[in-house]
Order: C-alpha cells, then sequence, then structure tokens
C-alpha cells in the first residue's frame, strides 16, 4: 500500500510504549498494531487528531505516501 504509518518511529524518538500511547489516545493496542502493520482501511479524524496531539506532530509526520514501483 502507498500510505505509509511511521508510528513506530515517533514512539521511539519519544520513548514511549504501544501501551501508553493507546492508552493516551483511547485506543487498543491491537488497533495500534493494525495502524502500524499498514493494515488499517481508514482512520477516522479524531483517531488522527488524537495521535497529533498525544505525539506533538502534524499529520504528515505520521503518515506518508510511497509510490507502487
Amino acid at each position: 500500500m502507498p500510505i505509509v504509518v511511521d508510528i513506530d518511529v515517533l514512539l521511539a524518538r519519544r520513548n514511549m510504549s504501544v501501551g501508553e500511547f493507546a492508552a493516551a489516545v483511547g485506543i487498543t493496542p491491537a488497533n495500534i498494531a493494525v495502524l502500524k502493520n499498514g493494515r488499517a482501511k481508514a482512520v477516522r479524524f479524531a483517531t488522527l487528531d488524537a495521535i497529533c496531539r498525544v505525539l506533538e506532530c502534524q499529520p504528515g509526520d505520521v503518515l506518508r505516501y510511497v509510490p507502487d514501483e
């Protein structure tokens, strides 16, 4: 899929565990794994808002486009 989710990179920079992050965002660790592994079909704006608030970042820091070869 050409959309890549860089949550694991942002979590590593902040020394934050997936469990801490999931609790702060208000979604389950399983749903964080779905996002991290590129299996998500959609992301709600409310969830993206919470992710950006917790990680103190912009949506472009979380999502990036990589064209298929």
